[in-house]
This record gives C-alpha cells, sequence and structure tokens, in this order.
C-alpha cells in the first residue's frame, strides 16, 4: 500500500513538472484563450436545435492540434446522447479586461438558467457556473456541468483521481444501474425513444471513479490535462456505455437551493514547452499521370520557419531510394490557422514510385503513371452502392452485409408528428390511408441514405438522376454485381451480365414510382418510428421483426398464422405533399423513362406518365403560392424537369419553359447553375451554346477567385457540413465546362478536386474515400458498421470540417462526427459522375 502511494505522488510529480514550462493562457483577438500547444474555445460552436449533440459544441479543447474536449456546458444527463435536450445559449459576452467570457445557458423546458464564466488563471482556465435562483425541483440531481474528452485519444492511457492510479478502457467496461422509466428525466422533446422490450426501464451508467481532482493522461505529455473542483465531487463516466459515439465525460453536479457562484473547476491542459505541429504535406495518395501540373500543399504551424526547399526521391527496383529533383518553395499565406507553402515538382514525369521529403519529414509513397485514375469509382459501384440497396438480401462472399429489410412494410405517419431526423408530418395525412395504417407497396427498390437505414426521397430523386447521367453521358458497363429484383437479391462480384448502373436505376426508380403511383405523390421520407431503431447498428433486417404490428397481439406476441406480431417496430411513411420535391421526381422521372425504354418499357412507361403528372400538379400548386417564397430549389427543380422532359418528349413547350428560367438562374447564381446549362448543350442550337459564353467566362472569374481564397483553389465550405460534395460538382462542373469550352476553362483545374479528396487538404494528407489511394486512405468512416470502426469501399467522406473560430479537423480514430466521416448516398453517386466525367476528361 505504502508502495503505491509513493508510485502515484512521483506520478504527480513529474506531472508538475510538465506544467512547470507552460505558458500562461491568453484571451486573443478570435476571441478564445490560447498558448503555444493549446487554444480553449468557449461557446465559439453552439449546439444545435436539430440533432442537439452533435459533440462540436460548447466549450472546447484543441489539445497540440486535435480537439480533444468538447461539450463543456450544463447538461441535464451524465453521459449525454445525440438527441439529450441542450442549452440555448442567447448570451455571450467577451471582457478582455477581466481575460473572461461569459455565456447565459438556457432550457426552456423547465425554465432553468445560468451563467457559465471561463476566466484565464495562469497555465488554465477558472469555469465557473452561477445561479440567479435555485435550481428547479426536477432538475436537482440531474443538472451538472460536464466536459466530454475523445475517447480515441485516452483509451488505453492512463488518468489519476486523486491520486490513485487507473486506465482509460479500450471498449467500453464499467458499471450501470436500471430504473424504472417513471423516473428518466424527460430529455428527447417528445418523441418515442425506447421499446424497451418490455422492461420498462432505461440504463443508469455509474462513475468509474469520483474524487475532487483528476489528471488525464500523465503518461501522454500531449494530452495531459489536469481538472480540479473546488465545491463538489468530480464523476468520471464513460458515454459509450449507452451510445457508441459517447466521450469519456467528468462531471460535477450543481447543489440544490443554492445561487450565485455553485461550483468552480480549475481547468490545466499541459502545453509541451515550444510545441510545433508537424508539416501537414498534402499530395495525392493516389498519385499523378506523367504529364498532370503535381503541387504539394504543405501546411505549416505558424511558429513554424518555412524550408527554402523540397525533395523528390525515386524508389528503385531495388528498394533504394534516390533523390531526382529538389526545387524552391513557393509562399502562398496564411489561412485561418495555419500557414501554407507550395512544392512544384510538375517536371518529375518519370512513371515510378516517389516521395516527398521535406526537412526531416517524408511522406508515404505515390505513383507516377498513365493508370493511376482508372480505378478511382470502382470501389464505389462495384460495393458502396449495392451495399445500400434496400429491400434486398446483400451478400459479399462468406459475408452477409444485410439480410431483407422492413418486409412488414411502411405505416401511415399519424399527422402533426415530429420526426427526429428533421422530417414532420402535417396536419393532415394527404393520402386516403388512415394514421397507423399500412401503405402497401412500398417496400420495394430504393437506396439507405448513409449510415442510417431509411429512404430519404429527395436523396433517392437525385441518386436516380445521378445514375441516369452517369449513364446517358458516359456508358459505364461495368458488371460486378448479380442483381435480381425477384428473388430480392444482391451477390457482390458476381457479373449477371448485365450492367450495374442499368439495375441500379432500376432499383432506385421502384420505390420512387411506388410511392406516386400508390400514395399520389412523393413522400419525404420512409423511415423509423422509433428513435430506438433509428439509431441501429448492424444488421439492417434486424431493426424490425419483418411483421406488420398487429394492435390486437400482446407485446412482442406473434400471430398464430405467422404473418403478425405486437411489435410497434414498424417503419413510418411522412407523406405530406411537397411541391418542390415532386418537382424534382418529375424530372427524374421524364430522365429515366429514356434509359430504361428496351431495358425494361412497363417502367419506363411508368416513369413518363408521372413526369407529366407530377409536373402539372405541382405547377398548379407552386402557381398559387407567392413567387418571391420560393426557394431556388423549387426554382431549379422546375428548370431542370422542363429540360429532362424536353429531352425525352422533344414538346417545344418544355423546351421554352427551361429557357425562360434558365437565364435568370444564371444572372443570379451562375456557379450553381452553369452544370444544368451545359448539360442541355447537346440537346440545343448553336445558339444556344454561344449565348451562354460569356457565363462561362464569369465561371472562369469565379475559379480564378478561388485560388485567392484558397491554397487548394476549391470551394471550400465553413458549416456543420463538410464540403466534400460541393468541390466534387466544381470538378464535374470543371469537366463539362472544358469539354464544350476548351479555350475557356483549362482541363487542369479538375485536377484540384482529385488532390482535395485523395490528400492534398488541410489536417492530414488521407484519402476522403475508402481504399481510394491505397497507400493512405482513410481508416474509419461513419457507416452502419462505424461501431466496428471501419469502413464500406468506396464510400466518400464529407472531408475537412470547419470548427469556429478557425480550425479545421476530420478525425480518422474516431468514426462518429457524421458531418466529416458520413458518406451519403447522394455524395457518393455525384461522385461517380465526377469520376466518370474525370477518367473521361484524362483520356
Amino acid at each position: 500500500m505504502k508502495k503505491a502511494t509513493v508510485l502515484s505522488l512521483l506520478v504527480l510529480l513529474l506531472s508538475a513538472c510538465n506544467y512547470g514550462f507552460s505558458q500562461e493562457l491568453k484571451l486573443n483577438d478570435l476571441e478564445y484563450f490560447e498558448t503555444q500547444g493549446v487554444n480553449v474555445l468557449v461557446y465559439s460552436n453552439l449546439f444545435t436545435g436539430g440533432f442537439n449533440d452533435e459533440k462540436t459544441a460548447g466549450i472546447e479543447l484543441i489539445h497540440h492540434g486535435v480537439r480533444t474536449a468538447q461539450g463543456g456546458a450544463v447538461r441535464l444527463s451524465s453521459t449525454p446522447e445525440q438527441w439529450d435536450l441542450v442549452p440555448e445559449i442567447p448570451t455571450r459576452k467577451v471582457d478582455k479586461e477581466s481575460k473572461s467570457i461569459e455565456a447565459t445557458l438556457r432550457y426552456g423546458d423547465y425554465d432553468f438558467d445560468s451563467r457559465v464564466v471561463v476566466t484565464a488563471k495562469g497555465k488554465g482556465v477558472e469555469i465557473a457556473i452561477y445561479l440567479d435562483k435555485p435550481l428547479p425541483k426536477e432538475l436537482e440531481g440531474s443538472a451538472g456541468f460536464n466536459l466530454e474528452f475523445l475517447p480515441s485519444q485516452y483509451w488505453a492511457k492512463t488518468y489519476l483521481m486523486d491520486g490513485r492510479i487507473n486506465r482509460f478502457p479500450r471498449y467500453v467496461v464499467g458499471n450501470t444501474i436500471t430504473r424504472p422509466n417513471s423516473e428518466k428525466l424527460k430529455q428527447f422533446k417528445g418523441y418515442v425513444t425506447y421499446d424497451d422490450r418490455g422492461t420498462g426501464r432505461f440504463i443508469e451508467p455509474l462513475p468509474l471513479e469520483t474524487g475532487r481532482s483528476i489528471i488525464l493522461a500523465p503518461d501522454k505529455p500531449e494530452r495531459l490535462v489536469k481538472i480540479t473542483s473546488h465545491e463538489a465531487d468530480l464523476m468520471l463516466f464513460d458515454g459509450r456505455v449507452l451510445a457508441q459515439n459517447g466521450w469519456f465525460v467528468v462531471r460535477s453536479l450543481l447543489p440544490a437551493g443554492k445561487t450565485g457562484k455553485v461550483l468552480t473547476w480549475t481547468v490545466e491542459p499541459n502545453a509541451i514547452n515550444d510545441w510545433v505541429r508537424d508539416p501537414n504535406i498534402g499530395f495525392s495518395q493516389v498519385g499523378y499521370l506523367p504529364s498532370q501540373q503535381k503541387v504539394a500543399v504543405i501546411e505549416l504551424d505558424k511558429h513554424d520557419k518555412p524550408l527554402e526547399k523540397a525533395s523528390i526521391y525515386k524508389i528503385g527496383n531495388d528498394g533504394k531510394a534516390t533523390e531526382v529533383f529538389n526545387g524552391n518553395i513557393a509562399t502562398w499565406g496564411d489561412y485561418y490557422k495555419y500557414h501554407y507553402i507550395k512544392f512544384d515538382f510538375s517536371s518529375v514525369n518519370t512513371p515510378g514510385i516517389y516521395y516527398i521529403k521535406y526537412g526531416n519529414f517524408k511522406t508515404n509513397n505515390f505513383l507516377i503513371e498513365n493508370n493511376v485514375y482508372d480505378k478511382i469509382t470502382d470501389a464505389t459501384s462495384d460495393i458502396w452502392i449495392p451495399i445500400h440497396m434496400n429491400h434486398m438480401f446483400v451478400n459479399e462472399a462468406y459475408r452477409v452485409w444485410h439480410g431483407e429489410p422492413f418486409k412488414e412494410g411502411y405505416l401511415q405517419a399519424p399527422p402533426n408528428t415530429d420526426h427526429f431526423d428533421l422530417h414532420g408530418q402535417g396536419p393532415t395525412t394527404d393520402t386516403k390511408y388512415k394514421p397507423m395504417e399500412t401503405i402497401p407497396g412500398l417496400n420495394v427498390g430504393g437506396f439507405f441514405d448513409a449510415g442510417d437505414f431509411d429512404i430519404e426521397t429527395g436523396s433517392n430523386i437525385g441518386v436516380v438522376q445521378n445514375f441516369v447521367k452517369t449513364w446517358e453521358y458516359f456508358k459505364p458497363l461495368r458488371d460486378q454485381n448479380f442483381v435480381d429484383e425477384k428473388q430480392r437479391y444482391v451477390d457482390l462480384h458476381r457479373p449477371d451480365g448485365t450492367p450495374d448502373i442499368l439495375q441500379f436505376i432500376e432499383h432506385g426508380t421502384l420505390n420512387l414510382v411506388a410511392q406516386a403511383e400508390i400514395i399520389g405523390h412523393m413522400a419525404q421520407t420512409l423511415s423509423n418510428s422509433v428513435l430506438d431503431n433509428y439509431h441501429h447498428l448492424g444488421d439492417a433486417a434486424s431493426i424490425t421483426d419483418g411483421l406488420p404490428y398487429n394492435p390486437n397481439l400482446g407485446p412482442y406476441e406473434v400471430a398464430p398464422d405467422g404473418r403478425s406480431s405486437g411489435v410497434k417496430d414498424d417503419m413510418w411513411a411522412f407523406t405530406s405533399r411537397n411541391a418542390g420535391l415532386n418537382l424534382r421526381a418529375a424530372t427524374m422521372f421524364a430522365a429515366t423513362s429514356r434509359v430504361l425504354k428496351g431495358y425494361n418499357d412497363d417502367l419506363s412507361a411508368r416513369t413518363l406518365q408521372q413526369s407529366k403528372r407530377l409536373l402539372k400538379e405541382a405547377t398548379e400548386l407552386l402557381a398559387e403560392q407567392p413567387q418571391d417564397s420560393l426557394g431556388w430549389r423549387a426554382i431549379s427543380a422546375n428548370m431542370t424537369t422542363n429540360l429532362q422532359l424536353y429531352i425525352s418528349t422533344k414538346e417545344q413547350q418544355y423546351k421554352d419553359k427551361f429557357q425562360e428560367l434558365l437565364w435568370p438562374a444564371l444572372d443570379k447564381n451562375v456557379s450553381f447553375t452553369i452544370l444544368t446549362a451545359l448539360e442541355a448543350i447537346p440537346h440545343m442550337d448553336i445558339a444556344f451554346k454561344e449565348k451562354l459564353r460569356p457565363y462561362v467566362v464569369k465561371y472562369k472569374e469565379y475559379i480564378d477567385e478561388l485560388e485567392n481564397d484558397n491554397p487548394y483553389g476549391v470551394p471550400i465550405g465553413l458549416g456543420n457540413w463538410a464540403r466534400s460534395g460541393t468541390i466534387v460538382s466544381f470538378g464535374t462542373t470543371i469537366c463539362f465546362a472544358n469539354k464544350y469550352f476548351p479555350d475557356i476553362i483549362d482541363a487542369s483545374h479538375a485536377f484540384k478536386t482529385t488532390n482535395w479528396l485523395f490528400g492534398c487538404h488541410p489536417y492530414h494528407n488521407y484519402s476522403l474515400v475508402a481504399a481510394v489511394g491505397a497507400a493512405r486512405p482513410k481508416k474509419v468512416f461513419y457507416g452502419n458498421n462505424r461501431a466496428d470502426f471501419s469502413f464500406i469501399p468506396g464510400n466518400v467522406a464529407p472531408g475537412i470540417l470547419f470548427r469556429k473560430p478557425d480550425h479545421f479537423e476530420n478525425y480518422d480514430d474516431w468514426p462518429f462526427l457524421w458531418g466529416q466521416n458520413e458518406g451519403t448516398i447522394g455524395g457518393n453517386t455525384n461522385y461517380l459522375i465526377f469520376g466518370s466525367a474525370f477518367k473521361n476528361l484524362v483520356k
């Protein structure tokens, strides 16, 4: 016992030594606390009212370049889940004289306000919680201050609570208790949350440790943080007990019956003396054509001094590396947090295996060869897309990706229903079906939206349209999958004699045309009715029992004939009529009718009929609305619908309407509309192309502006969802613009998109496409297998996520942040178009 105490004291002394060289935190002009190696953000990023807790808000710690802590706020749960209530933050005040930031946190459901004041104190910050009124009775024992730490940066590291040594678990292991649901605090905005499997109880995790002082990761100086609580115990929880995306949580309860300053923490993140982030050498992991421009973008810490030169080494057949080029570094400048320089090695054009050396840093190897881009879409089309086919059993060799999901079909969503995935059913069903009545015939075709298993109608419309464009422009005959709609069976890597993309078009269309014919218009979504089912991970077929719900049966009882059950797990159809969505469907149906002719003539005729009907009805509905209230989506949908109907029918009325809408749209936003105009060129006369020319010149000006905007020359997004999709569309537009206006748009601009996707971007240099860029692709993605810290080949990550005010990130050791790691069916099929267009361009 005495030996353990001495060891604890020794570790504490060693930890204290790390602090001895740290500099004091300063409140900078960007309104966060900073010293070299440490940034403490205080409500620079706010909680959202949509998905609530996205693990990207509150008080945040960026520790030696990695955002390792977030969620610092008064919360109503020990281990908050995604849909738990989050506080509104109506006020935030920065006081430079007192070196403090103060924010008001409000829970309107409980009429509960608190104030959080964060003040620079030496090498750390003091976090103080103030209450002007005592805690509401129902929040006593529930409201507390939380700070959450990223598990992947802490598991297998040690921690000390009041000197007691322990280790963060790699996999969730902890003690829990269960309580009656009647005791559970209202947290979920009225959603149906748990089906409880008859228990009527909920899980409550117990703390791993309790004390007044905790040191996290004394064995890892770049992650070492000391937290001291002066009035209340600190409790350490493992949030992964309740949800795989949970973080380690340090928490103190707020006291009952008190006002004023009720809780004080001191938080001291260790700052390694004179720490400088390693350079991030951005380049294409896929490699380069011998003839293309080759420029590495090197991201440097602002305390780092740029070198004058960098080198290229070639790996010979004998395994030895030889320097074959060295060149000067060109300065681009500052972009948010970092400084950027560029290294042009375009003159290296001999096929081979290479790496870049910058100072003492060298990259992994890459190829220069004429075939490096030949397979960039294969994983997406061969694997990711068929795995996301709904209502099908999907097999790959010895592995079953999922059984046939949702055999029971879909129930009519009740009126005035709010859905946790931002959908809702309006005051009526807008159909002939009664609430909770099965709508027959919808359990066919369609694609899972993303890392979840619902059919987002808007996304599926775009997906089928993307397949049609890919087929019509590039005719990919690739056949690597067996698809049988009658058997409802897919087998990967097993050719069946039919181009896969035709089968994808048919599969997506089957669900969408069923919606149009059976419901009468397009549903918003076909999704889960119970939140527990919605965040299901694993086999999609096991979300539900495959049997329609029968209210005459007891809970979990199965009817004698085996055709229904008492399980309330059925999927719902949200059917509120939306004119804009119907317009988009009309566009897709018009295009699909062309492709399916000669392949599935019956489906072709049905889609054309629905296109004309939906266009007529949607136009009448939109005419009743004020024109200034119509969003760009509705206007764009109307424009593209008329274009597709003209291509399919050659009727002049559709051509006239398309051009009536096109030119004002180009005047308003050329970068958004130009691709649609370019796609129309083969179907219009020469005068149309010439009228379009000045708009292409204007688009060229937009491209040139991007060169000055950021060192990568692409449209980087700064929202809560990273912008790989926008960059992919940018690349597609360049490919089409170069095809029709090569004298204005140079083909070299398209390589900016491949460079970005395959490794030339901020934060790290991994390829953002799973299994593409095999030397260093990302290892984890937010897919339906994310709990396994794995990926589905061909998935395209949203990419590099911006956190205000100046931090870019993309975790490759933590898949659970969808804004940076979740591939979607819409985004991945956009990538399919770009990849096809790009391969066509480089030929």
